[in-house]
């Protein structure tokens, strides 16, 4: 019975961590939090979408976030490591929390869904399911399921390809749940696979290819200072793109 009560206690830590890392550090855009024992110590391994903001002016945020694992959290001298998301949209606990902050900000919770479904998609996900739960409109409780694209249910695809978080924010009606489960491409093994050989291309096609790859790191440079700086500032420019998006009851009244 003690390595069962080890595991549940180590499990509900984890649990409470990634709490308080959900609230602490939601602007830099928390995904999850990695977690390894070693003989000097514990490593801590935060994936997020904007490593600056957790390391902070000369690593003030890690020294303080140190403490904190410390002295609240019982791990012992814990080693922080920042890991850069590349597609924060592929993610179900990023997108989790900015369709919680859409909620809690007022936005209507079906164009926050249809919203947060386009922009899994147009990311490139292989198909997604959002299922939104509690007092939505009335008094009562109710619950909606969305889905779109191709989403695998059971076996061992749907272990290996979707990944799933959940998340609860507390609104004026009261408190919602929500659940994003999402279908990457790129982790599905088709069981046949053809491989054809592929011509080497010319080396003008290449030369024109590196062109076209500086024009656009060019480009990319210029846009940085337009891009928001914190997760919050990316809601806010979201927020008009959120009303623009026209849910199934409008729809229908164009149909009738």
């Amino acid at each position: 019975m003690s390595s069962v009560k080890n595991v549940i206690n180590d499990s509900y830590k984890l649990m409470l961590l990634k709490d308080y890392l959900r609230e602490a550090i939601k602007e830099s855009g928390f995904a999850d939090v990695d977690i390894q024992k070693t003989p000097t110590g514990t490593r801590v391994g935060l994936h997020v979408t904007r490593p600056g903001i957790v390391i902070g002016r000369k690593g003030a945020g890690i020294r303080d976030l140190t403490k904190v694992l410390e002295k609240d959290f019982d791990l012992k001298n814990p080693q922080i490591s920042v890991i850069e998301i590349t597609k924060p949209e592929l993610q179900p606990s990023v997108m989790c929390n900015r369709m919680s902050q859409h909620l809690a900000r007022g936005t209507a919770f079906r164009r926050a869904v249809m919203w947060t479904m386009q922009t899994i998609m147009n990311a490139g996900a292989m198909g997604v399911q959002i299922t939104i739960s509690g007092k939505l409109r009335g008094e009562r409780s109710s619950f909606e399921k969305h889905s779109k694209g191709i989403l695998p249910r059971a076996g061992h695809h749907a272990d290996v390809v979707v990944s799933e978080d959940i998340v609860h924010v507390n609104t004026k009606m009261g408190l919602i749940g929500v659940r994003i489960r999402i279908a990457r491409k790129e982790k599905y093994i088709p069981e046949f696979e053809l491989k054809a050989k592929q011509e080497e291309a010319p080396s003008k096609v290449k030369e024109i290819e590196v062109e076209e790859k500086e024009i656009t790191a060019i480009e990319e440079i210029s846009e940085d200072s337009s891009k928001p700086k914190t997760e919050s500032e990316l809601i806010a420019q979201e927020e008009e793109l959120v009303k623009s998006v026209e849910t199934f009851e409008e729809a229908e009244e164009e149909l009738k």
